[in-house]
C-alpha cells in the first residue's frame, strides 16, 4: 500500500512536494521519491508488500521513459496478467506495479476491466502529455484531485493537497449537507472546497489546459441486471468456490498477513476458509477488539472460533476514557467526519498489528451489501441507513435556516424493480461502502498497515447481487444462502454471534461517562452561533439523555462540526 501525489501544468514548488510527501509518508514510509518531468512531477510513499527490492519503486517508468506510473493498492491477478502478457513487456521486476504499467501500454484503459484488486493509480504519457488516473470498482484506494488556473494536483489525502497549495477552505455545502441528511462520501464532493474525490469505478483524463474529462468505467448494472435462474446448488457451488479464489489471490504478498476478527458470520467465513486451505499450521495471527460491555462484544464468540482453529489471538480493549485522545487523533488522519467509536476501536488493531511487524490484515467488510444482511433490507422502501434504530439519524431541525439552505438535495438512485437491490445498489455506491473503506483506508494507513478485503472481489459481489430476493432474505432473516454456503466452511462446533446493530457502547458512553466531554465539545458549536439553534439542540440532547432516543448517530456529527469549529 502507498501513497500517491502530483503536480501538473502549474508551477512546482519542490519544498511543497516534499512536504506533501512527508504528510502521508504514513501510507508508505518504506520510500518516498518523486520524477520530475517536461510538464509536472509524481511523487510516491512506498510501504513494500511484494518485491520487496528498490527495483520495484516508484515513480516508475516503461523501458521508453514515455510512459510514469504512481500506484496505491494491489493487483492480486497481477501473476495471471503478467503471463497473459507474455513477451509483449520485458519484465524489470517481480512486482504488480510493473504488470499494471504494462497492462495499460497494451490495452490502454480497457486494461481496468481485466483488474481485479484495490487501486488508485496515475499514469502521465510524455509523448501526448496526458494524465490518465482510475480507481477500482468500489474506491478501496482513495484519489482526491483539484484542478484551477490550467493546472491539475492529485494525491491520496486530503492534507497533502493542502500541502501542494490547495487553500484549505471549509466546504459549508457539504457540511450541511452531512447535517441535514446525514449524507457524505456519495458523491464527487469533499469537506474542502475546490477538493474532490474520483468516485468508485471512474477514471479521469486530464492534459494542460483542460477541464479534466471523467467517466464511469465499471458498469455494474449491466452486469447483474439479469437474476441468475440457475438452480441453488449451483450457484452455491460457484461462490464458494470463488470466496476461496478472491482469499488465496489476497494472500499474494511477501510479508506476513494477517486477520481481523469480529464474533459474527462475515468474519468467521473468512477465518473458515483460510484455516480449511492453509491448514492447522497456519501462522496467521488473528485480531479483534472489545469494549468491556458484553452487550457489545463478540469476544466469547471470537474465542471460540480461535479454540477450534488454532489461530493466535491479539483482543484489543477499548474504553471509554481513551475516546478523547483518540478522537482527535484519527479525526486528523480522517480528514472529514467519520462513523464514531466503532472506527476508534477498529484502529486499536492496527496499532497493535504495527507493534507486533504486520503490514498486512484482512477483514470481512462487504458481505452485508452483497446479501442483503441488515434489518432495514426486510422493510420495503426503506430509505434508513442506521442499522437497528426506531429512531431518526439526524436532526435537521435544530439547524440554523441559513446553514439548513446551504444543504445539497440527492436521492439514490433506482435502477432495478424491486426495493431490495435499490437499497443494496445504494449501500455499495453511495452510502455505506464508500464510507466503510474511507474510514477504514485512514484507520489502517495511519498506522502503515495495508487492508485487503477479499469478500470485496467485484465477482463475488456480482454473483450475489444476481442472485433473487428468496436467497437473500426473508422477514426475519438476512443473508440466507449465504449461510448455508458458511455452513462448510466455518468449523461445525462454532457459534456465530447474532447480527448486532452496534459494534460499541457508543450511545451508553455518550450518556455516562462521556456526557462532561462531549458537553464541553458542543460548547465550541453554541459558541459560534452559526450553525445550530442552542435550545432546540438542548431538547433534543435531553431527550437522548432520558433514553427516549436510541440513535447517537446525530450527536456524533455535532461532535464532528465541533472540531472545526475550534
Amino acid at each position: 500500500m502507498c501513497g500517491i501525489l502530483g503536480i501538473f501544468g502549474t508551477s512546482v514548488n519542490q519544498g511543497a512536494i516534499d512536504l506533501g510527501l512527508r504528510t502521508q509518508s504514513h501510507r508508505g514510509p518504506d520510500v518516498n521519491a518523486y520524477k520530475e518531468l517536461s510538464s509536472g512531477i509524481l511523487g510516491h510513499n512506498r510501504l513494500k508488500i511484494v518485491d520487496l527490492t528498490d527495483k520495484a519503486n516508484q515513480p516508475m517508468s516503461d523501458s521508453t521513459n514515455r510512459y510514469w506510473l504512481v500506484f496505491n493498492g494491489e493487483i492480486y491477478n497481477y501473476k495471471e496478467l503478467r503471463h497473459e502478457l507474455g513477451f509483449a513487456h520485458e519484465f524489470r521486476t517481480n512486482s504488480d506495479s510493473e504488470v499494471l504499467l504494462a497492462s495499460y501500454i497494451k490495452w490502454g484503459e480497457l486494461c481496468l476491466n481485466k483488474l481485479n484488486g484495490m487501486f488508485a493509480f496515475v499514469i502521465w504519457d510524455n509523448k501526448l502529455n496526458e494524465l490518465f488516473a482510475a480507481t477500482d470498482r468500489f474506491g478501496v484506494k482513495p484519489l482526491y484531485y483539484h484542478f484551477s488556473n490550467g493546472g491539475f494536483k492529485f494525491a491520496s489525502e486530503i492534507k497533502s493537497l493542502h500541502d501542494l497549495g490547495v487553500p484549505k477552505e471549509t466546504d459549508w455545502e457539504t457540511w450541511a449537507t452531512y447535517i441535514r441528511h446525514g449524507l457524505y462520501d456519495h458523491d464527487s464532493y469533499t469537506f474542502f472546497k475546490n477538493i474532490f474525490r474520483l468516485r468508485g469505478g471512474h477514471w479521469i483524463k486530464w492534459s494542460q489546459g483542460t477541464i479534466p474529462h471523467i467517466r464511469q468505467w465499471y458498469e455494474f448494472i449491466d452486469q447483474v441486471s439479469s437474476y441468475d435462474e440457475r438452480d441453488e446448488s449451483l450457484v452455491a457451488e460457484e461462490y464458494t468456490h470463488l470466496l476461496q479464489d478472491a482469499t488465496k489471490l489476497r494472500f499474494r504478498a511477501d510479508v506476513p498477513i494477517g486477520v481481523n476478527l469480529s464474533g459474527g458470520l462475515d468474519s468467521s467465513l473468512l477465518l473458515g476458509i483460510i484455516h480449511k486451505n492453509r491448514g492447522d499450521m497456519d501462522s496467521t495471527q488473528v485480531f479483534t477488539f472489545a469494549t468491556g460491555d458484553s452487550n457489545y462484544d463478540e469476544l466469547p464468540y471470537v474465542m471460540n472460533m480461535i479454540k477450534l482453529t488454532n489461530h493466535k489471538l491479539n483482543t484489543c480493549l477499548l474504553q471509554a476514557s481513551d475516546i478523547p485522545e483518540l478522537m482527535q487523533k484519527i479525526s486528523d488522519s480522517q480528514d472529514e467526519p467519520f462513523g464514531g467509536i466503532p472506527v476508534i476501536a477498529y484502529s486499536l488493531i492496527f496499532d497493535r498489528a504495527k507493534s507486533l511487524g504486520l503490514r498486512v490484515l484482512m477483514d470481512g467488510q462487504g458481505m452485508d451489501e452483497q446479501w442483503g444482511g441488515y434489518d432495514y433490507y426486510r422493510k420495503p422502501d426503506s430509505l434508513a441507513t442506521i442499522q437497528g434504530s426506531r429512531s431518526k439519524a439526524v436532526r435537521p431541525e435544530c439547524m440554523k435556516p441559513d446553514f439548513y439552505r446551504l444543504s445539497r438535495s440527492w436521492a439514490p438512485p433506482k435502477p432495478f424493480s424491486d426495493s431490495l437491490r435499490n437499497l443494496q445498489y445504494r449501500d455499495l455506491f453511495f452510502t455505506k461502502i464508500p464510507r466503510a473503506l474511507r474510514f477504514n483506508d485512514r484507520v489502517s494507513m495511519m498506522h502503515s498497515i495495508e487492508l485487503r478485503e477479499p469478500f470485496l472481489d467485484y465477482r463475488l459481489v456480482e454473483l450475489a447481487f444476481r442472485q433473487k430476493e428468496s436467497r437473500k432474505i426473508s422477514p426475519t432473516l438476512g443473508k440466507i444462502l449465504l449461510r448455508k454456503i458458511a455452513q462448510r466452511s466455518i468449523p461445525t462446533s462454532s457459534s456465530i454471534a447474532p447480527k448486532r446493530p452496534l459494534q460499541t457502547p457508543q450511545r451508553e458512553w455518550l450518556r455516562g461517562p462521556l456526557a462532561d466531554w462531549r458537553s464541553n465539545e458542543l460548547k465550541l458549536i453554541w459558541n459560534k452561533n452559526s450553525f445550530l439553534n442552542k435550545n432546540i439542540a438542548i431538547d433534543q440532547l435531553a431527550e437522548f439523555d432520558s433514553g427516549r432516543s436510541d440513535n447517537s448517530f446525530f450527536i456524533w456529527q455535532w461532535l464532528s462540526l465541533a472540531r472545526v469549529c475550534r
